[in-house]
């Protein structure tokens, strides 16, 4: 009889692929796929501790779940097993357990191939399992193939781990050193993917253009090779990766990016400040100019290339000379769209201990500025597709009847009233509105179901 599964995930792109797998590893024991916890017979909690408050907003999530526990057992309807996997569980396993001890099972980000076992161990003891060992090599190496239905698009995850140490960051202590895939397990789950319907990849690490991995035939490949290797699997039409760091863009890499049609022209380059100071009291390992001249060397190769990043402003000891760094550095830069927050402090990260902490109220409206800077920047680059002709890979329906929604190569949203039939396909649109978070287009060649081209309203 199967049994359901409902897993809630939180955060970043490598959580996202983490819970699939998750669900695979379970798959075998008869759990199948719920919409909601009401009724699952498993929920997990995929968490991730980057943002502020995480861990608080866990134990919320739990306290609505646990009246569903206790309900279903109260019915006599067997056992609800509670489970809370990623980056919070690493940190605060023991605590976790403390605060909710209705919990059944605590694993880490590094643990969850073992989820079968840990299933069965919480069963047969009727107590809590906490596994958070950093065993990451195994947790590839025990995975099943990964053969459902992904859609037009897919995440793969290359590469896990830190070795960067920012000091404002969580992920070396909950996800562990730098690991990276061999190049053929790599490519042989690409290949599932397309022989399941992918056209679009995105290679995942949390550094992801530190990989450097055993080749195929042998020797060390780093992310370019590995790049150009993956661009010659029939069917795979597009190939992204994130999330980078400035460090870590090798020769080899940018000389993909002008090589591989493949590879599409939009980077997501985190620089977090355009002060060198606060660049070094973050331990980013390169300054602002380092970073000018990454990007210069990119659009030398890849002329259309199209850059997001990631900005923290209120770092400990920022002054208004720092802030207005980093306001030129992305004036000068250009950014098609960016992710900015204020600083907040992680437990256990060097930062958190720093002094000449910067007031919320400098924060807010540090903040404010440089998202109407990031926004005016955005919108421009949005407009600067208006009447283009875009080639989309439409991924699934639209909001309204006869709507499809696709991406353009530099991630944009494009909304167009086309058949279902072309959601896997990559066709060339004619964009005719610019919307706020979207692009408005339509078909530019004739359907065969319609004589006439349609325009999403």
């Amino acid at each position: 009889m199967a049994k359901r599964l409902f897993i809630k995930t939180y955060g970043c792109q490598m959580n996202v692929y983490d819970s699939a797998r998750m669900a695979d590893v379970l798959q075998p024991l008869g759990y199948v796929p719920a919409d909601s916890p009401e009724g699952a017979d498993m929920v997990i909690l995929n968490t991730c501790h980057i943002r502020e408050k995480a861990a608080e907003k866990v134990y919320s999530e739990l306290g609505r779940l646990r009246p569903l526990k206790q309900d279903r057992e109260a019915r006599g309807d067997g056992r609800m097993v509670i489970a809370v996997g990623g980056c919070v569980a690493q940190a605060e396993g023991e605590e976790i357990l403390a605060r909710a001890p209705y919990v059944d099972l605590v694993f880490g980000p590094q643990t969850y191939h073992r989820l079968p076992e840990m299933v069965a161990r919480a069963a047969r003891a009727r107590s809590a399992v906490l596994d958070v060992e950093f065993p990451v090599e195994a947790k590839f190496d025990h995975l099943p193939d990964n053969e459902a239905p992904q859609g037009a698009s897919a995440f793969l995850s290359i590469q896990e781990g830190c070795d960067r140490f920012c000091t404002f960051c969580v992920v070396p202590y909950t996800r562990g050193a730098e690991y990276s895939r061999d190049a053929a397990a790599i490519a042989a789950e690409a290949q599932r993917l397309v022989a399941a319907g992918v056209r679009e990849i995105t290679l995942l690490g949390q550094n992801v253009n530190a990989w450097h991995g055993r080749g195929v035939g042998g020797g060390e490949w780093r992310l370019g090779r590995l790049i150009r290797h993956l661009a010659e699997i029939d069917g795979l039409a597009r190939i992204r990766y994130t999330t980078s760091h400035p460090r870590d863009v090798d020769d080899g890499l940018i000389a993909a990016h002008g090589a591989v049609d493949k590879l599409m022209p939009y980077l997501h380059l985190p620089v977090q400040s355009g002060s060198d100071r606060i660049l070094a009291a973050m331990n980013r390992q390169h300054g602002a100019d380092d970073y000018r001249r990454t990007v210069d060397r990119l659009r030398a190769a890849r002329p259309d290339i199209a850059l997001s990043s990631d900005f923290i402003v209120g770092f400990p000891g920022e002054t208004d000379a720092d802030f207005a760094a980093t306001l030129r550095l992305v004036s000068e830069v250009g950014f098609a769209g960016a992710y900015s927050f204020k600083f907040s402090a992680r437990p256990g990260t060097p930062a958190a201990a720093m002094e000449d902490v910067v007031p919320e109220r400098v924060k807010d409206e540090r903040l404010e500025t440089l998202q109407q800077l990031l926004g005016v920047q955005e919108a421009a680059f949005h407009r600067s597709k208006d009447g283009a002709a875009l080639p989309v890979l439409f991924e699934r329906r639209g909001r309204r009847p006869g709507q499809i929604v696709g991406r353009s190569p530099w991630m944009q949203a494009v909304i167009v009233e086309a058949p279902e039939r072309l959601i896997g396909e990559i066709v060339d649109c004619r964009i005719v509105r610019i919307g706020a978070h979207s692009l408005h287009g339509e078909v530019t060649v004739a359907d065969h179901d319609s004589p006439t081209q349609r325009v999403c309203a």
